[in-house]
């Protein structure tokens, strides 16, 4: 329960089914953190919150501290990951290791059979495989930042909202049941990001990023950057160009080079790539696809699909082929892979050869 009206609705489901139901809020980060996030999950009045749902829902609430656990499986991994040029997503890491890892460890432990949550995703079963299914609400869907989840995850996995028309939905439901919860506000994606990504980066990664050369496709120096850590592929603004001809096209970033600590950048019709590799690949029924499946591919958590081939896969690695060419390949992001609306897996996007 993080004391947001998504995972309110979800108890209230669980606790109305008359099954043997306890509410659970994560605090995964220091406390001095804490005092000054006055919104959003893990903060003091979100599990102050949680904890009245849980009473007026009359089931009991603890509050699991797992900073570090989250220090090391998602932070940690966050840092290393800008420091070294790529751009990660750390809701997969955290839905992975934290979440349906450690806290679902620790719930079977003390008796536990299933962990509900507020994802908005759908689970199904085709004789012993479990499988992930995108949300009923295309808009809501965050079968993405789950599709690292193992068949011994998705086995203990409930939720309930994935098969709801929309999110006002959830929050008419809340109203209805007078949680206190029903009104709140969304909170942001990176909970653990205090002010702009920007600014925490650069305090994150002190002695970790230095100024470099921005290079055009043939070398040429075009401007300075101040650290590639605040860089991605696609990114136009904010890249310290030096004044360019008032007719030269706009400059996009085409490619991070952590070797040479360089950003090489042209215009936009350079950023079309027809296919990728990813590595890290993760597959929800527990083998690779079979080489020349038609699937569908998806760069971002709320992205534009992309019709295209599994050229090749296997237990760790795959090579992507898209039917159209595709922007914003960002080494690093996620690239999950449907069939239909059901989920084959993932990989992270590795840098081009």
């Amino acid at each position: 329960m993080s004391g947001g009206v998504d995972s309110s609705v979800v108890a209230a489901r669980v606790a109305e089914r008359g099954v043997r139901a306890v509410g659970i809020t994560l605090a995964m980060w220091a406390s001095e953190r804490e005092v000054v996030r006055d919104r959003g999950c893990c903060s003091i009045d979100a599990v102050e919150d949680a904890r009245r749902v849980a009473g007026a829902l009359g089931i009991p609430h603890y509050v699991w501290n797992l900073e570090a656990e989250f220090e090391a499986l998602v932070v940690r991994d966050f840092e290393n990951e800008y420091a070294a040029g790529r751009t990660p997503n750390p809701c997969t890491r955290c839905n992975e290791r934290v979440k349906f890892g450690v806290l679902l460890e620790r719930a079977r432990g003390i008796g536990a059979t299933h962990l509900a949550t507020g994802h908005y995703a759908r689970t199904g079963r085709r004789g012993d495989l479990h499988t992930l299914h995108r949300a009923r609400d295309a808009r809501r869907d965050q079968s993405y930042v789950l599709h690292r989840l193992s068949q011994d995850q998705l086995r203990h996995a409930v939720f309930p909202l994935g098969a709801l028309d929309s999110k006002q939905t959830v929050r008419d439901e809340a109203a209805q049941l007078g949680l206190v919860t029903a009104a709140k506000p969304e909170s942001q994606d990176l909970c653990f990001v205090e002010g702009t990504l920007r600014d925490d980066l650069r305090d994150r990664l002190v002695g970790r990023f230095a100024p470099g050369p921005i290079l055009d496709e043939r070398g040429v120096r075009l401007g300075n950057h101040q650290g590639l850590p605040f860089h991605t592929v696609g990114q136009r603004s904010g890249l310290g160009l030096l004044p360019q001809r008032p007719d030269a096209a706009p400059q996009y970033v085409l490619e991070v080079r952590p070797a040479a600590n360089a950003l090489v950048v042209g215009p936009r019709p350079r950023l079309r790539r027809d296919r990728l590799d990813a590595t890290d690949c993760t597959w929800v029924g527990g083998s690779a696809p079979r080489a020349e499946q038609r699937c569908v591919a998806q760069l971002r958590a709320h992205g534009e699909p992309h019709a295209a081939v599994i050229a090749a896969a296997d237990g760790d690695g795959m090579s992507l082929r898209f039917e159209r060419a595709v922007e914003h390949v960002s080494p690093g992001q996620a690239v999950v892979l449907y069939d239909g609306d059901e989920v084959i897996g993932g990989g992270v996007i590795r840098p081009p050869a």
